[in-house]
Order: structure tokens, then sequence, then C-alpha cells
């Protein structure tokens, strides 16, 4: 099954969601709940220039913290997204470059919106 983890904080404490998508056909007793503090991968998409990151809930964009032509390692979190009152950090699934931040600080953002690319 296809998971996608949140690295949610609440109260000041981290804690890692871990949402399964649930396939027509499959058992829902096959589905688990697990919850561990890890940083969240956000699930890239490929193109031409190189992996846009996508929003991955709707929300607002509370923190932007890197630059057009920074480099960036897998895991290092790129920017925070709020969501019902839950601030997510958004880290780049590879390592590369910053191609581009199509993102400012406040904006409201839904789900799948293009939030950076890296190549």
């Amino acid at each position: 099954m296809n998971a996608k983890k949140y690295h949610i904080t609440l109260n000041g404490k981290v804690y890692e969601v871990e949402i399964e998508e649930v396939i027509e056909g499959v058992n829902d007793k096959n589905i688990e709940q697990k919850s561990q503090p890890q940083k969240t991968v956000a699930k890239p998409n490929v193109n031409s220039t190189g992996e846009s990151i996508t929003a991955p809930m709707p929300g607002t964009i509370v923190n932007v913290l890197v630059k057009p032509g920074q480099s960036v390692k897998k895991g290092q979190v790129v920017a925070v997204l709020e969501a019902m009152k839950m601030e997510n950090e958004i880290v780049a699934p590879v390592d590369g470059k910053v191609e581009a931040v199509n993102v400012d600080k406040g904006q409201n953002v839904s789900l799948g919106d293009n939030l950076l690319e890296i190549a």
C-alpha cells in the first residue's frame, strides 16, 4: 500500500502521521496506524526540469526556508505548511539545487499546488 507521511507539531510536540491509501478490493483489516517522530518527505512529481514538490494538503505557507539557487539535501526542511492549525514540515525528497520557489509566506495553497522545484 502507498503510505503518505506527514510531520505535525501539536502543542509543541512533533508527531509523524502515516496515512495509507485505501485501494478498492483491499480488506480494511490490512490498514495499520503508525506514529513515529520523523520528518516528512514530500512526494515529488518529475517534470522536464527536475522534481516538483507539491502541497500534500490545502493550507497556508507559514515559512519558506530555501531560495532559488540554494543546494538542499534529501530530508532537509524546505517549507512549513499550516493545515487545520497544525504545522507540517515539507522536506526535500532528493538532493539537489532549488530551481524555483513558487510560493510566498502567507500564501494559501490547494492540494497538489506546485510549491517548489529541485533539479
